[in-house]
């Protein structure tokens, strides 16, 4: 080894290879360096790699299996012909020095003191196994003959316990004998579920591309269905229908508001309906105006020219003309009223002169209500 690394290194000029046959001897070391240093003792340091868990007795911590320690390695005996060695390391958490020796009868390493040993090994008699014929009894069964025989009843007990459940086995391992048929079957049941596999892989990639989703989908499952089958999905109303539905409910509703004070909601409802009467009701002519008691005020201008409602709204002021005042006769009357006749007007005088015989109540307070009372205010001075 001290040849091979001594390669292309530098060779003084004292060196004799006849003389010192090696760098090592030359410079008097030994080829591992540092790791002999107590080789005199009898002891090598080596790279030594923990053979199975164990709890160390210093820090009560756990080591596991492959650890690798600076050991010291010495000789302490002989297994036969083999060497038994043992290995002292210090443990990397604490200042306690660990010694295990190898065991060559057990194939396997004994703790000698510094751990403790975590138990995983499998005991063959706990499982039933069939154990190994130890060295002392396999040379007695080939010296001593009573021994043999006696052993060999109670292998004969042994075998006639476990019969029934070899059996058993046995037929079990016949039945599923024809290598042919199980790999024809297991090769049908795995293309069968390829198939299936990729029959749900295309109906995943179809509804993906419908739906345009980019998420991959989960397989069902049964409380999927079921949670599905509760709900119900409803679709929007349609315009006509939003709208046939807010006439129903327009209809329905009371034209009057309540008498505790309507909503935000019935007042605008109310004002939709007032702007709905307004505009269904006849625009007033701009030549007149209407009072708070239905009384139509008409210009001078309106009054029609016919002698005949002239006459009647003559007959009709009279009884209203107050006492102590001059009367004008009926030819007076006519005569003023043609003076103030004008072509434009062409109305029926119904629609202007009072009725006969209606007094003053009846013009504050008409039976019906609907109907308007139309006078002339030609004379007043607010025109």
């Amino acid at each position: 080894m001290g040849e091979r690394k001594g390669q292309n290194k530098y060779y003084p000029p004292d060196f004799n290879p006849e003389k010192h046959g090696s760098l090592n001897r030359y410079h008097n070391s030994h080829p591992l360096r540092e790791r002999a240093r107590k080789l005199s003792q009898g002891i090598l340091i080596i790279r030594f790699e923990m053979p199975y868990n164990i709890w160390c007795d210093g820090c009560k911590n756990h080591i596991g299996m492959g650890v690798r320690y600076n050991a010291e390695k010495k000789k302490v005996g002989n297994y036969y012909t083999t060497p038994i060695y043992r290995f002292r390391m210090k443990c990397h958490l604490c200042v306690n020095y660990i010694e295990m020796q190898t065991d060559p009868a057990n194939c396997d390493y004994v703790i000698v003191s510094g751990a403790s040993r975590k138990e995983e090994r499998w005991d063959m008699e706990d499982n039933e196994q069939v154990l190994t014929t130890e060295h002392e009894k396999k040379e007695k069964l080939e010296t001593d003959a009573m021994f043999r025989l006696e052993h060999g009843e109670a292998d004969r007990s042994t075998l006639k316990k476990a019969l029934p459940t070899l059996s058993h086995i046995q037929e079990a391992q016949n039945a599923w004998k024809d290598d042919f048929a199980l790999n024809s079957m297991l090769r049908r049941h795995f293309r069968e579920k390829k198939k299936a596999m990729q029959e749900e892989e295309e109906k995943d990639q179809a509804l993906q591309a419908k739906a345009s989703l980019a998420i991959p989908l989960m397989p069902e499952s049964e409380d999927d269905r079921r949670l599905a089958a509760l709900l119900r999905l409803h679709t929007l109303d349609s315009y006509e229908d939003k709208q046939r539905l807010k006439r129903t409910e327009i209809i329905h509703r009371s034209w009057f508001p309540s008498a505790q004070g309507s909503s935000a909601s019935s007042s605008k409802a109310s004002n939709v309906l007032k702007k709905l009467c307004l505009s269904r009701r006849p625009p007033p002519s701009t030549s007149s105006t209407v009072g708070d008691l239905g009384i139509v005020r008409r210009r001078s201008q309106e009054v029609p020219e016919s002698p005949h409602c002239v006459a009647d709204s003559s007959l009709s002021a009279g009884p209203r003309t107050p006492p102590g005042t001059t009367q004008d006769t009926p030819q007076e009357t006519a005569k003023a009223s043609r003076t103030k006749k004008t072509p434009d007007s062409k109305r029926n005088c119904r629609d202007q002169a009072l009725p006969l015989g209606s007094s003053q109540e009846d013009l504050l307070h008409p039976s019906n209500p609907n109907a308007s009372l139309v006078a002339d205010y030609s004379d007043s001075e607010s025109e």
